[in-house]
């Protein structure tokens, strides 16, 4: 279902957050706290406020929201914003030997930095990812924080742009 900015801006709370809850992975907590800043003129003043109130959040709420999100490759259930994004970028058809590769990554990643490997799959194949994979679990955990979130702006971003019509 596509919405405009008019039913964005003229929405209740209740339904404000029953339609942009999702856009930051199982953290509604996110549109919730952004209703206050309506209207927004554009999508991206949208975006903009929902960013603003995570990188204004205290540290412990910005690493729930980081571990909100699933293990990439992962064969559990994902929401379904993420279970999309994954399977365009093929890892839903990732072979025994791939998807052993991929959890072997992703547990590495979690034990060293305390959340999953954050990435905008969207328009990225598979090898794309892994090297990114492979790189990043060497950054400190500092820099993976900050490029975390910048994925996550990327993500939430494309999740907006393809709900909302401007």
């Amino acid at each position: 279902m596509k919405l405009t900015m008019e039913q964005i801006n003229g929405s209740s709370r209740v339904q404000f957050i029953e339609w942009l809850g999702a856009i930051f992975e199982h953290s509604p907590w996110v549109a919730s706290s952004a209703f206050h800043a309506r209207p927004f003129d554009s999508v991206h003043a949208l975006h903009t406020a929902m960013i603003n109130v995570v990188r204004e959040s205290r540290a412990e709420t910005i690493l729930d929201l980081l571990r909100a999100h699933p293990d990439l490759g992962t064969r559990l259930a994902v929401a379904e914003f993420s279970a999309l994004e994954q399977q365009g970028a093929g890892l839903d058809r990732l072979s025994a030997e791939e998807y052993a590769h991929f959890y072997g990554l992703n547990q590495t990643y979690v034990h060293t930095f305390g959340f999953p490997f954050i990435l905008a799959v969207r328009g990225k194949n598979k090898e794309q990812i892994l090297e990114a994979m492979e790189a990043r679990v060497r950054n400190s955990t500092a820099e993976e924080l900050e490029q975390a979130l910048r994925e996550i702006e990327k993500i939430s971003g494309f999740r907006l742009k393809d709900l909302i019509i401007e």
